[in-house]
Formats: structure tokens, sequence, C-alpha cells
């Protein structure tokens, strides 16, 4: 854990990942707190409020059905968030256990475990949301984090095995395994603190990757339905008003660029902290 708080605190004094980080802190805040303070963002309050344009009473306007866009952003933010640390949280999970797996027994395990992996790589990750989400009529949020999450995980894999593969040679593995160490105490004492480095930076990338693959997925009505409110929903259903009403459409857009802008800031600061050459 020493290593993870060291990285983070080396990424903390990067400016680009002090922004990255700051800009992401204010984006949660405000989807959690947010709609407690906002009106409801299903509400059609007045049809004459339809497509108002930003103003006192609504500094991101209305939308074609009167509903309060920045109410809405600020809703969809809650489910966008939610939809991407709960998937990248299962797909890091599911990565670093095979990871670990897979570079510490070596051998046959290690040769399945990659074959596995290599022939999910082979297959695009969109094709295989579009495949399963084309025959569902209206999914779940919980099971669109299944399935983001369970689709991120190969390349995770892969990163944590070839950590692991270098940290088993160290001094320290081998003489806890001289010593008579149980191969769980050697994976979860030594070898999975020492690779949360580059799991942290894969984790902070696939947050706004995730982000994007909600957005479009939902843009293309696959993904979070209506009437509940997502950024790539509010884009699709923006279309119809983007000359009259452009608004409606800009700000969700303008909210998935600043997070996932600032997710990627944060990401490449941890990707300098853990290897210095790629700054």
């Amino acid at each position: 854990m020493t290593a993870a708080f060291d990285v983070l605190q080396s990424a903390w004094r990067n400016p680009r990942g002090r922004t990255g980080a700051l800009i992401l802190l204010i984006v949660t805040i405000a989807a959690l707190f947010g709609p407690v303070l906002l009106p409801d963002p299903l509400a059609q309050p007045d049809v004459l409020d339809a497509s108002r344009p930003p103003g006192l009473g609504h500094p991101f306007g209305t939308d074609q059905l009167s509903r309060d866009v920045l109410a809405r952003v600020v809703s969809g933010g809650r489910i966008s968030l939610s939809v991407a640390f709960l998937a990248v949280g299962l797909s890091v999970t599911l990565g670093a256990a095979v990871g670990l797996v897979s570079g510490y027994w070596g051998g046959a395990v290690d040769a399945l475990l990659m074959r596995i992996v290599d022939g999910a790589l082979a297959i695009p990750r969109l094709f295989i949301l579009l495949l399963v989400l084309a025959v569902w009529e209206r999914v779940p949020v919980l099971a669109l984090i299944l399935l983001i999450g369970a689709t991120g995980w190969f390349a995770t894999s892969r990163l944590v095995r070839g950590e692991v593969l270098r940290i088993r040679e160290e001094g320290y593995v081998r003489a806890a395994e001289v010593l008579g160490a149980r191969r769980h105490r050697i994976i979860f004492r030594h070898l999975l603190p020492n690779a949360l480095g580059p799991l942290l930076v894969a984790a902070t990338l696939g947050v706004g990757d995730v982000i994007l693959l909600e957005a479009g997925l939902s843009f293309l009505g696959l993904g979070i339905q209506p009437p509940t409110p997502s950024w790539g929903g509010m884009i699709l259903d923006s279309r119809e008003v983007m000359i009259s009403a452009p608004w409606a459409g800009i700000f969700p857009g303008l909210a998935i660029v600043i997070t996932v802008l600032a997710a990627n800031l944060f990401g490449d600061a941890l990707r300098d902290a853990v290897d210095p050459r790629s700054a």
C-alpha cells in the first residue's frame, strides 16, 4: 500500500495530475450532492418553458420538454460516473486476479489463461457489447455495469502479469518462498501491493474510456434508457432541437469532454509517477 500511496503523492505533485484530480473531485461532488439542490430532472413544469435559453432561472436552459438541462446534466453525471467507477472496479479486480494467478503460477496455468486473454482481445469490445445489447429491449443499469466490466479486464490482466513476472524475481519474494510462506501470503503481501501502481494507472485511464463507451452506447439507444438522464442519452434527445436549442446537447457534451480530459490528465500523471521515463 505504501507504493500506491507514493504513486498518488507523486501524481498530486504533478500540475497535470493535480488539475485532473481536482476536476474529477468537483464533478463527483456535484454528481453526488447536486440532485438534492436542483429541480427534478424528470419534471416538465410548463410547456411554455420548453427550449428556453440559459438564464437566471435555468443556468443551462431547458430542453424541448421544458426539463432543466443543468439538473439533467448533474443527474446524468451521477449515472455516468457510477457506471464508470463500478465497471472499472469490476474489470480491474478481474484483471488483477487473472494476472496475479497467471504470472505467479506460470507453466500450463499461465499458458491457458493468456491464450484465453489473447482470444478475447482479438474480438473488439464494442462488437461484443453491441451484439449483447442489441437483443436486450431495456438494459438495467446494473446489467450494463456488469457487461462493461466483464469485457474490460483483458488488457489489465496482461499488465498485472508483466508486473508479477518482474516482481517475483526480486530477492524479498525469493526469500519468502525459501522461508516457506504460502502462495496466497506471497501474492497478497508482496506481489499485489507492488503491482498497485500500474493498476491505478489502468483504472484511472479506464474511467475516461468507460464514460465515452457508455455515452456512445446511450447515444445509439443501447445504454441507459430514457427517461433516466445520461450524458449520451441527452445528446441523442437533443438532435431534433440542435439548431433551435443547441444548449440541450452542448452542455452534456462539455461534461463528457471535461470529465474524460480530467481522468486522462490524472492517469497520465500516475503513469509518469510509475515510470518516469514515459514523461
